[in-house]
């Protein structure tokens, strides 16, 4: 006859293994003695969190609203995934230590977030990026380099802000400082990914050669037999613009065919091109 005290210790084994399975399932784990480091050493770089201030001002700088999905490179302890969740934007961290990983988790439950933030232990090198309209980072110049030509590749108009480091020779669009930030890393720079123009484009009145380099624009108008050369060009995600002379185009890139408005000597006309080569 099994005796009632064993039927109780099965009962206690069972549902703290359901317990058990619960947490695993949602991937949060009991972590309590991880206490993360600054200066610790990771794959890639080593962890250094990011000034709260600068958080703030490196989303205040990407404008995020609930409609974007942000993905944090190197996610650390979550501060910037769960800051901007708290501010209604899902996000999702990328976080190579699992020790990390967890306690991010932990750190969204306790603010209450766990419904818009999400961290996943994976190498940022091997991530799915094509869904973030902003991506943030922390990370050293050659690492942006080695991640620059993936980004460049994401949907135009998607906002990549790092904290301190840059891009080289890819100038930013946007620079900011947290003034209030206690620490050494207080600059954030913002890119825009920018729309692929470079080619030749017909318009109805001649055609548009243009070289780009990054966000900037170069080029000539070929029209009635003569060639004037654009000056001032730039483009931030599908909007670009141009100078020809003293008329002034800005336009929406949207994949093989712009169009937009010139101004000149405050007259504005409609314009149309379409890309006919490379």
């Amino acid at each position: 006859m099994i005796s009632s005290r064993f039927i109780n210790r099965l009962l206690i084994t069972a549902c703290l293994s359901m317990i058990s399975v619960s947490f695993y399932s949602q991937g949060i784990t009991e972590n309590k003695d991880f206490q993360p480091q600054s200066g610790q050493e990771g794959k890639d770089v080593v962890w250094v969190p990011t000034p709260q201030a600068l958080v703030d001002k490196m989303l205040d700088m990407a404008k995020i609203t609930p409609m974007d999905f942000l993905i944090d490179l190197g996610s650390g302890d979550g501060r910037t995934v769960i800051t901007s969740a708290k501010r209604g934007t899902r996000a999702k961290g990328i976080e190579y230590n699992p020790e990390m990983v967890i306690l991010s988790k932990q750190n969204a439950a306790s603010e209450g977030v766990n419904d818009k933030a999400e961290f996943v232990q994976a190498d940022l090198f091997e991530t799915d990026l094509s869904k973030a309209t902003v991506i943030t980072l922390f990370l050293l110049p050659e690492i942006n380099l080695r991640l620059r030509p993936l980004i460049l590749e994401l949907k135009p108009g998607t906002r990549i802000v790092s904290n301190t480091f840059t891009m080289e020779d890819w100038i930013p669009d946007d620079t900011t400082n947290a003034d209030d930030a206690d620490s050494y890393w207080n600059t954030a720079y913002m890119w825009i990914v920018p729309a692929k123009v470079e080619g030749t484009w017909r318009l109805p009145q001649g055609e548009l050669i243009l070289k780009q380099e990054f966000q900037m624009v170069s080029g000539n108008l070929r029209s009635g037999g003569k060639t004037t050369t654009i000056f001032n060009g730039k483009l931030r995600g599908n909007d670009i613009t141009f100078f020809v002379n003293d008329s002034q185009y800005t336009g929406r890139v949207n994949g093989k065919d712009i169009e937009g408005i010139i101004t000149s000597g405050g007259d504005a006309t409609r314009w149309t091109a379409t890309r006919t080569g490379n």
